[in-house]
């Protein structure tokens, strides 16, 4: 698939499973995840729905093009899916700071996204390394 942004296209990649409502997998905005993260949970959800998952333009398996990426780029891409890829889906997964981007987009669009799945990918990120070892505490916090 490809999408055009500030005249340039990018090449995206996509995972397409299942029949039935469609439910949108976005992993998460980060040099190391992709939509393949996402590929158990999309296997278990093709069993009912029709799932999409792609990569974010410049992260995943494409060479990343030279370009300004702004959060612009990033609002304008989730629109683009939401408009002329996925239309209205039965619901949006979203990872990290993907949830942020839905978020926004959610709080303008509301019958596009009636059900949000939120997910941490990973509670770790910087807490543990800034506070030291506080084992006995994270634990109760993750």
């Amino acid at each position: 698939m490809n999408w055009s942004w500030g005249g340039k296209a990018i090449r995206l990649n996509s995972t397409e499973g299942g029949t039935g409502q469609a439910i949108l997998l976005l992993p998460a905005l980060s040099s190391i995840s992709t939509r393949h993260e996402m590929r158990p949970l999309q296997e278990r959800l093709a069993r009912e729905y029709s799932t999409f998952s792609i990569d974010w333009p410049g992260f995943g398996d494409e060479v990343r093009p030279q370009m300004d990426w702004t959060p612009e780029v990033y609002t304008a891409f989730l629109s683009f899916l939401l408009t002329s890829v996925v239309g209205e889906p039965h619901a949006i997964i979203a990872a990290g700071h993907a949830a942020g981007y839905v978020l926004k987009y959610a709080a303008g669009a509301p019958q596009v996204a009636p059900r949000l799945v939120l997910v941490a990918p990973t509670w770790r990120g910087p807490l543990p390394t800034m506070m030291g070892d506080h084992q006995l505490f994270f634990d109760r916090l993750c």
